[in-house]
């Protein structure tokens, strides 16, 4: 496993992330993610990424039973707090009720007196970015959280939450959002400014759910064991990548994947981490081979020749535009999901 630092911050994360939105979001087993989280250590993840919201709070609970007994100073845990948790009003949003009440919840459901990285989950308009900024400073001088993220926040957002980070000397290390070679939309306009600040990216769905390991194929049926077939893992907002152009898109990487000796997965995940503003990759699995695969992109350097070979084969159906979030995506709907 390599590792690197998150922005210009001392704390040191895998380059490869557990993530467990769809893990716990889905059909999927609580023992399943037990064996998912153990061979994400054994491949020498130490980074692992949740959210209060994920399958209503379960997700939290598991991953906490998961690493339970593992030596506490040697992992970074991440969550997020935004969506809502609960019918009240108040059991939403970045407003200071909210937060400290939320981050109370998370650590009792992950067994811990602190998480290393607390992530504002979606910018929240409906309340004043002091307020919000204020409230994780608190979080930070009472030890809940040694740093600050966000996710999905815009260029301006990110600016703006950055500099009350510093007249609040808090740290505001990284910024979650989408990215793909399918989903390029980061690349414009939020990288930039996030490299200027000195913040990392810590991305989501690096696979573009399974369509970059070429597990779907042109005019080919569905695999049975998919997400693109899990009424409870967010298969509908898959419609706009299963289509015969994309996947004939993504087809054409298998040659540089053999030639490489790596598979689609390895290759997508290996030109994710190519980029110098991205610290981690968040991966999910179904299955622990998946994990332990996976992990090995993290040692894959590819050459110019590849990385222009990857571009040509997807660039007419990767989306750039910086106007579009990940909200408006085809993989995410909204706070709802990543």
């Amino acid at each position: 496993m390599d590792f690197r630092h998150l922005g210009r911050s001392g704390l040191i994360v895998s380059r490869i992330a557990y993530g467990n939105w769809l893990t716990r979001s889905s059909s999927r087993s609580e023992e399943t993610e037990t064996a998912l989280v153990r061979a994400a250590l054994d491949a020498g993840i130490t980074t692992f990424d949740t959210a209060d919201v994920y399958a209503d709070t379960q997700a939290e609970e598991s991953l906490g039973r998961a690493l339970k007994g593992e030596r506490r100073e040697g992992l970074e845990i991440c969550t997020k707090v935004f969506a809502p948790t609960g019918p009240g009003r108040n059991d939403m949003g970045l407003s200071r009720k909210h937060i400290r009440e939320s981050i109370e919840g998370s650590l009792r459901r992950l067994g811990t007196d602190h998480v290393d990285l607390y992530q504002a989950h979606r910018f929240d308009p409906s309340t004043p970015l002091e307020e919000t900024m204020e409230a994780f400073a608190d979080l930070v001088h009472a030890g809940k959280t040694h740093y600050i993220g966000v996710s999905e926040w815009t260029a301006d957002q990110i600016r703006r939450g950055h500099a009350l980070a510093r007249e609040l000397r808090i740290p505001l290390v990284s910024n979650q959002p989408q990215y793909s070679a399918l989903w390029r939309v980061p690349e414009a306009e939020v990288m930039p400014v996030c490299e200027e600040l000195g913040m990392s990216q810590m991305v989501w769905s690096p696979l573009a759910q399974g369509v970059l390991t070429g597990k779907y194929q042109p005019g080919g049926e569905l695999p049975a064991d998919s997400r693109a077939t899990d009424s409870n893992d967010g298969s509908p907002v898959l419609a706009e990548w299963l289509n015969d152009d994309v996947l004939g898109r993504v087809r054409r990487l298998r040659p540089v994947a053999d030639g490489l000796g790596l598979t689609l997965a390895q290759l997508s995940l290996a030109w994710v981490l190519q980029h110098p503003n991205v610290a981690a990759a968040v991966i999910g699995a179904s299955r622990p081979e998946q994990i332990t695969a996976n992990a090995e992109a993290a040692g894959v350097r590819l050459d110019e020749a590849t990385m222009a070979a990857i571009d040509d084969a997807l660039a007419p159906v990767a989306s750039r535009d910086p106007a579009v979030t990940a909200d408006s995506g085809p993989a995410d709907p909204g706070w709802r999901l990543a």
